[in-house]
């Protein structure tokens, strides 16, 4: 027995070793079974990866469509185009600064429409501005054809560059130019046609004070016609205007047929009877009345619908929208004097002969107005209707009277 279990005891240790060895490879095979799935997965996502894109690239990038549901959405790596107003300088190199931003687009610029409304209702909420800002009235001239009395306006606005700007809206059909030492030249916005007294002159008002908002430096906006002169000199009129507290509409309710009479019960409940208004089409008004003219989503399309026919909007849509927005601010008075005296649908045009001294005196001693809350001897700084027959006895008097 004793050789016996001498010959079986060496074995024990060998048992050992096997056991100690088949564990050792088995934590192995484990081991190297691990890495080959992590491996596997790994190499499972990056060749889907590849595959996706491959795919991706065999067609052309597709803008996301709206409301989708989807995950994710294919969007395009090449860079939206700039807006149409922003200016791209060698200097600049791309980069947008304060000054390029500033840089009042020319009169006659190609955006449309829609684009320039929505450039021109940009109100900035810091009230102080980071720039020397010199305060410019702007004069909006709406006209058929040629500025007859252009050359007495040249005398008005000689020596005062920097203090103002204009903008002409004509009649697209008319084609006439203007000489490049005047201060009109250049200064015609693109247009559309205008059919006096119907809707399309809203309309006309409408770009005028939108190419004129483009301008951060004007804050006073005067409509005139192509019969209007002024009746003081530029010094008087701008620190008029600038200096106003008001907005210069003239609003009245008339019970008549051509005011009352022109409403359309179709407007309710956006405009009602009692808050309908007439006046005249010629008006001033501060930059914040006319960015609310030219952002006004609510009272415009109800008038370009319903004002129609017999309805001439030109003399209720702005006093009516003044009315009901901006009651307290307005002077319900225009700046613009006219005869209308003796009677028929349309004011006096005053020929050559009718143009004197003594005329132009009494329309600037009129009488006594409210201005800024008190008393001003000055009611009216411009005047109409003026032929052009008139011009040189108005070139004449000009001078003496209005201290051009």
């Amino acid at each position: 027995m004793k050789n016996i279990d001498h010959q079986l005891r060496p074995q024990a240790p060998m048992k050992l070793l096997n056991v100690q060895m088949q564990l050792h490879n088995f934590f192995l095979y484990l081991l190297l079974l691990g890495f080959g799935l992590a491996f596997g997965i790994t190499l499972s996502f990056y060749l889907k990866d590849i595959s996706f894109n491959f795919q991706l690239n065999q067609f052309p990038v597709l803008n996301p469509l709206p409301n989708t549901t989807s995950s994710f959405s294919l969007v395009s790596t090449t860079p939206p185009p700039p807006p149409p107003f922003r200016v791209l300088t060698k200097k600049n190199k791309g980069r947008v600064g304060l000054t390029d931003f500033l840089r009042v687009p020319n009169a006659s610029h190609d955006m449309r429409e829609d684009e320039m409304l929505w450039r021109a209702s940009m109100v900035p909420q810091v009230r102080d501005f980071p720039f020397k800002r010199v305060p410019k009235v702007a004069f909006l001239f709406l006209t058929r054809g040629p500025l007859a009395l252009a050359p007495l306006w040249e005398l008005f606005f000689k020596g005062h560059e920097g203090l103002y700007s204009i903008y002409v809206h004509s009649d697209p059909s008319f084609n006439g130019t203007v000489p490049e030492n005047s201060v009109f030249y250049g200064r015609r916005i693109p247009s559309k046609e205008v059919a006096w007294g119907k809707f399309s002159m809203v309309e006309a008002e409408r770009r005028l004070l939108a190419n004129a908002l483009l301008d951060f430096s004007n804050q006073r906006f005067v409509l005139l016609s192509e019969s209007c002169i002024p009746l003081y000199n530029f010094t008087t009129v701008y620190q008029y205007l600038v200096g106003s507290t008001q907005t210069f509409i003239e609003v009245y309710d008339f019970p008549g047929g051509v005011g009352r009479g022109r409403y359309n019960s179709r407007m309710m409940p956006t405009i009602s009877l009692a808050q309908w208004r007439k006046g005249s089409q010629w008006v001033e008004m501060d930059r914040h009345l006319a960015i609310q003219v030219v952002s006004d989503r609510k009272y415009y399309p109800i008038f370009k619908r319903y004002c129609r026919g017999s309805c001439y909007s030109d003399e209720h849509y702005l006093p009516t929208f003044a009315h009901i927005k901006f009651s307290r601010k307005n002077s319900n008075r225009t700046l613009t004097w006219a005869d209308w005296s003796r009677g028929g649908p349309h004011p006096y045009r005053f020929g050559r002969v009718d143009v004197t001294v003594d005329l132009l005196k009494s329309l600037r001693n009129y009488g006594q107005c409210v201005y800024n809350g008190r008393p001003s001897d000055i009611c009216h700084l411009f005047a109409r209707k003026f032929s052009s027959d008139a011009l040189d006895r108005l070139l004449r008097f000009a001078p003496k009277v209005m201290g051009f």
